[in-house]
């Protein structure tokens, strides 16, 4: 009965966590949330009033397909002072969040048999976005020892006559970790020979640590602006998850095709979030600042409090609010009746009997490691930490 695409794919593991524990939750269990990726900051002040006043003044109905024009500016204007980029405004969309972007984009560019280039550890979406869209992914293994970056060799073994394109996410989900120039450089220039697209996810842009500058891929020269659409958003930098506002940027005539194709799918982003999202870009910035400098302390204390539990090692993240600890010297451990032989086992084995909610590698293609996110109080990521490390103890 259903469709082969529908059966092609699996519902988003980070969700399908967050709300099993939602539910444990809602009977009454106290379980620390580790699993979703939402800032847990409120929308600034003055982007809920935006949204305020243009209920206030009926700015309740339909708009342009791809965005109004103000918000359109307001993008084009942060892309110019941020990332050093021009783009006109008909080279620019706003979708219902950075995912529908990239769904979009999918949209634009997959033919069947074409060919997606992933490095792995993967956001979760990626390869089923691609499946949806009658493409095939193609992983491409990164590594601990090379800070989960992309090898250039590694990338040229995987493209083939069928590659249309690659998927960039940096500062990456679900690593933490972000690329500098030189690794953007040696990407783009295989990239070039081969004349593939790049899909560069910027969405975690503005959470950087440790002295780390971000460098968009398309900022690199006018040949790799050419063949890279640059997609980012305001749920991360903005605490508006909810909001559902993202943008891409790249040439004219995909973008004009990702807007014919939103035309038939959603239609405009929500009004009233334009008006909102147009305040966040243009407003002040300081609470981005603010929200970027608590998460720096939690990052820190989390990574160490990690790395000091026994086969537990973490490497440390310089951007997007994760750590991806490498647990796989405790798997074959049992507590109990219950044997840990897998990420999903030991995930498992911590929501269950230690009442923490997190997310196992295998979902973002790599099984040694589990993904925490620290984008929660303080206070929670103690309470996590100390039932994490009991309960790992307990593992014989």
């Amino acid at each position: 009965m259903l469709s082969d695409r529908a059966r092609r794919i699996k519902p988003s593991p980070t969700l399908a966590m967050d709300a099993k524990a939602k539910a444990m939750k809602a009977q009454g269990v106290d379980v620390v949330n580790f699993g979703v990726g939402e800032p847990d900051f409120d929308t600034p002040e003055h982007v809920k009033e935006a949204a305020a006043k243009a209920i206030r003044d009926g700015f309740t109905k339909y708009t342009p397909v791809g965005g109004i024009d103000e918000l359109k500016e307001a993008v084009v204007t942060k892309f110019k002072q941020d990332n050093g980029l021009d783009y006109a405004k008909d080279e620019i969309i706003v979708s219902c969040g950075a995912k529908h972007s990239l769904y979009n984009i999918a949209q634009a560019l997959f033919n069947p048999g074409d060919e997606v280039i992933i490095p792995s550890p993967y956001w979760v979406s990626y390869p089923d976005q691609a499946l949806l869209n009658d493409a095939a992914p193609v992983f491409v293994a990164t590594y601990e020892k090379d800070g989960f970056m992309l090898g250039p060799e590694d990338l040229a073994k995987k493209i083939t006559k069928k590659t249309k394109a690659l998927i960039l996410n940096s500062p990456s989900n679900p690593t933490g970790l972000a690329y500098d120039r030189k690794g953007l450089e040696a990407v783009a220039e295989i990239a070039l020979k081969h004349n593939i697209f790049i899909i560069s996810d910027e969405i975690y842009e503005k959470l950087v640590y440790d002295g780390t500058v971000h460098t968009s891929i398309a900022s690199l020269g006018r040949e790799i602006k050419d063949r890279t659409i640059v997609v980012n958003g305001l749920s991360k930098s903005h605490a508006m998850t909810g909001w559902r506002i993202g943008y891409a940027a790249g040439p004219k005539d995909i973008i004009k095709a990702m807007t014919n194709i939103q035309s038939q799918s959603t239609s405009n982003p929500n009004s009233i979030a334009q008006k909102a999202a147009v305040a966040a870009l243009n407003g002040p910035q300081d609470f981005v600042s603010v929200m970027r400098s608590e998460f720096d302390k939690r990052r820190k204390f989390l990574i160490g409090g990690l790395n000091s539990i026994n086969g537990v090692c973490c490497l440390n993240p310089n951007g997007a609010f994760y750590a991806f600890p490498n647990i796989s010297k405790l798997y074959g451990g049992k507590a109990g009746a219950r044997q840990v032989n897998s990420s999903l086992d030991m995930a498992m084995y911590l929501l269950e009997d230690a009442n923490v909610a997190l997310v196992h590698g295998e979902a973002f293609g790599d099984d040694n490691y589990i993904r925490i996110s620290y984008a929660t109080s303080m206070e929670n990521i103690k309470k996590g930490l100390e039932r994490i490390r009991e309960a790992l103890s307990r593992l014989a």
